[in-house]
C-alpha cells in the first residue's frame, strides 16, 4: 500500500510552488503550508500502519481541513490496515477517479492499490480490472504486473498469471516472487516440470524465502519426491515456526505422513 506514497505528495503539493513561479528550472521549495502538509501525511501514514483506527481520525479531520487527496489517501490506507478492504478499495477507486487529470503514474498507483485492497476483500475480479485498468497507464511496471498475476491466479486464471508473469520475468529473471507465483500458477496448470525449474530458482537466489520453500515443496510433493518435499517444508518451520507458510507446511507433512492429500497451497 506504500508504493506511491511519496510521489502522491509531491503531485499534491509541489503543483501549486511549481504555478507560482512558472519560469524556473527546478521548483521552489515548498512553502510553510506544503512542509506542514507533508510531515501531517507522513506521520498519518506511519500511524496508519501502527494505529489505524487513531490515522483515520487524523486523516479525517486533516481532510477536513483542506487535506485533498494525501488526506484521502491516508484515510484509505488506515482502513487497509484495520482490515476494511472492501471499503479501502472503494475509497481508493473514488480516490484515482478524483485524480484522472494527473499523472499517469500516480493515477496507476492508486488504482493497482484499489485493486490490492479488492483482492484482499476476496474479490478477484474487481481486482484484476483495477490492475488492468493500472497497466493502460503503466503498461510496463513490473508490480503491477505481478498484482494482475495474483488478482489472476486467485480467480482461477492461471494462464493469465503465467502470461503477466512472463512479462515480469522477461525484464528481471532473477525477481524471485515472480518466480514464486509463477511456479505456483504452473502448478495449478498441471505443468509440473517448469514448475519444480521455477522453485528452484527462487530457492537457489533467496534461500530463506517462506513462500519458495512452501511451493517447492508442493511441487515435490505432486512429483512424487516424499522426501525432499519433507526437507523443504521442516525448513520452512525450522526458520519461521510461526508464521502462516509454516502452518500450511504443517499441515502438509500431516498429510504426508498420512500418506495421502494435496499439499496446502
Amino acid at each position: 500500500m506504500t508504493r506511491f506514497l511519496a510521489a502522491l505528495l509531491c503531485f499534491a503539493l509541489y503543483r501549486t510552488a511549481l504555478a507560482a513561479e512558472p519560469a524556473k528550472t527546478a521548483p521552489a521549495p515548498l512553502p510553510h503550508d506544503a512542509a506542514a502538509a507533508a510531515a501531517t501525511y507522513a506521520r498519518c501514514l506511519k500511524l496508519a500502519e501502527t494505529e489505524p483506527a487513531a490515522a483515520r481520525v487524523l486523516a479525517g479531520a486533516w481532510a477536513s481541513r483542506g487535506g485533498a487527496h494525501p488526506a484521502e489517501h491516508c484515510a484509505a490506507v488506515a482502513l487497509f490496515h484495520l482490515g476494511q478492504y472492501k471499503e479501502a478499495a472503494t475509497r481508493l477507486d473514488a480516490l484515482a477517479h478524483q485524480m484522472n487529470k494527473g499523472p499517469a503514474d500516480l493515477v496507476a498507483g492508486v488504482l493497482d492499490q484499489a485493486g490490492e485492497a479488492w483482492l484482499m476483500a476476496g474479490d478477484p475480479v474487481r481486482a484484476y480490472a483495477d490492475c488492468g485498468a493500472a497497466l493502460i497507464l503503466a503498461p510496463d511496471d513490473p508490480g503491477i504486473l505481478t498484482d494482475r498475476a495474483q488478482a489472476a491466479a486467485a480467480a482461477g486464471h492461471y494462464d493469465r498469471a503465467v502470461g503477466d508473469l512472463d512479462r515480469v520475468l522477461g525484464k528481471d529473471p532473477n525477481e524471485v516472487d515472480a518466480l514464486v507465483y509463477r511456479a505456483a500458477a504452473y502448478r495449478a496448470l498441471g505443468r509440473l516440470d517448469p514448475a519444480l525449474a521455477d522453485a528452484d530458482k527462487a530457492v537457489a537466489l533467496r534461500p530463506h524465502s517462506l513462500s519458495g520453500l512452501l511451493e517447492r515443496g508442493n511441487i515435490r510433493r505432486l512429483k512424487g519426491d516424499n522426501a525432499g518435499a519433507r526437507a523443504d517444508w521442516l525448513e520452512l518451520r525450522r526458520l519461521a515456526p510461526h508464521s502462516p507458510e509454516a502452518v500450511a507446511a504443517a499441515a502438509n507433512l500431516k498429510r504426508l505422513d498420512a500418506k495421502g492429500g494435496a499439499p496446502s497451497r
